[in-house]
């Protein structure tokens, strides 16, 4: 159970020194990356990378989106709207706001995919922040420095900026560290439960063509990058509904979406996975364990 739950906690982090410092940098890596946008695998304006050295491993999504810069930077500032879109992942259990001091959190709760009771997940505490938010510019950083069997330095940062009046361009990175205890759960998860699952990048071609996709743990970590990303964006397109409505709005757009990518992240049928989010977002609102 640890295992697989931790391959899942593991995509947690931000990497603060890969990280655009303002809109100038951000816009100029949108403008970097035209090529991988305008012919992306995703068949949309989306570019996801991985990178694992040794004791580390980091993902980066960056995506076009659909909504006004004035709708993202409102929408993605705070720390309850963090809990709401976080709650859609499938192995987020519970997440809760608390204001500081010392420090803003958000205490999350990470678990198995069924129904499970708090007292038996795994919670991190990870350190909410908004780094800056203007008129063109969003930061967010949410850090922990520690989880379960020896992972540390988790860190997640989201970052936006408008491109023009309609569209807003947002980066997502995720890094931890981790040590031997950690890496032998993971491997232990990879040979079992995890065993074929593999992520987007494509590492070689079959003789007939096919891709061979990236497997191990930068599969796992690629995963969880864009499951978590599909969450910020069931999230802002739920906000053209009615206030009574966003709620089933999400769980189905963000299980429609991972669908989309089935080989990468079906794990359940979606009567599953609606039944057991409409539970858990009851309690979490509720304020229930």
């Amino acid at each position: 159970m640890l295992a697989s739950v931790l391959a899942s906690l593991l995509a947690w982090a931000a990497l603060p020194a890969a990280h655009a410092q303002d809109a100038v940098q951000l816009r100029a890596r949108h403008a970097a990356l035209a090529e991988q946008l305008g012919n992306s695998p995703f068949k949309r304006p989306l570019h996801l990378e991985s990178a694992q050295t040794s004791g580390d491993l980091k993902g980066d999504v960056y995506a076009v989106v659909e909504h006004p810069f004035t709708t993202v930077g409102q929408a993605l500032n705070g720390m309850g709207r963090w809990c709401d879109l976080l709650i859609l992942h499938l192995n987020v259990k519970h997440c809760r706001a608390i204001s500081g001091p010392p420090a803003d959190t958000l205490s999350v709760s990470v678990g198995r995919k069924f129904d499970q009771p708090l007292d038996e997940t795994y919670k991190v505490d990870f350190s909410y922040r908004v780094a800056a938010a203007t008129a063109d510019y969003l930061q967010v950083l949410l850090s922990a420095d520690s989880g379960p069997m020896s992972t540390r330095n988790y860190r997640i940062m989201l970052e936006a900026t408008p491109l023009d009046g309609r569209r807003s361009f947002l980066h997502m990175s995720y890094s931890y560290a981790y040590g031997v205890a950690a890496r032998v759960a993971t491997q232990a998860y990879l040979s079992t439960l995890g065993a074929g699952k593999v992520g987007f990048s494509v590492v070689e071609r079959r003789p007939d063509g096919q891709p061979v996709y990236v497997g191990n743990v930068r599969g796992v970590v690629e995963r969880n990058t864009m499951r978590y990303y599909l969450c910020i964006e069931a999230y802002l397109g739920a906000l053209s509904a009615p206030a009574p409505e966003q709620v089933e709005k999400r769980l189905r757009d963000w299980y429609a979406a991972t669908e989309r990518y089935s080989l990468q992240l079906h794990e359940l049928e979606q009567n599953d996975y609606l039944e057991m989010k409409r539970k858990e977002v009851q309690r979490q609102q509720s304020g229930g364990s």
